[in-house]
């Protein structure tokens, strides 16, 4: 999911940086007892990027299993109502 999303940034990615100036980990987990997988997005520096691991500080962390995720992805689980169920969980900055 997150691959398919940098080619997005190489076309819009200045314009995102501009719009959303923040900085977000990942916290994704395949099930709610495995190790956690840590992805980066940060749309406050240069034309954005995405990275693997946890790449400097985040203004909001958000924590959710793959599927929830890809869910949200696909539009088939509205993120609010994933917050509200506690299928995603947010750390930091909500605001942002």
């Amino acid at each position: 999911l997150f691959a398919a999303m940098a080619p997005h940034l190489e076309t819009h990615g200045a314009a995102f940086v501009q719009k959303v100036q923040s900085v977000f980990h990942f916290e994704i987990k395949a099930s709610a007892s495995s190790e956690p997988k840590y992805f980066t997005i940060d749309l406050k520096n240069g034309n954005g990027s995405i990275a693997q691991g946890k790449v400097g500080s985040a203004d909001a962390t958000f924590i959710l299993l793959d599927d929830d995720l890809v869910a949200i992805a696909d539009g088939k689980l509205n993120p609010q109502v994933a917050f509200m169920q506690e299928k995603m969980k947010v750390r930091g900055n909500m605001g942002k």
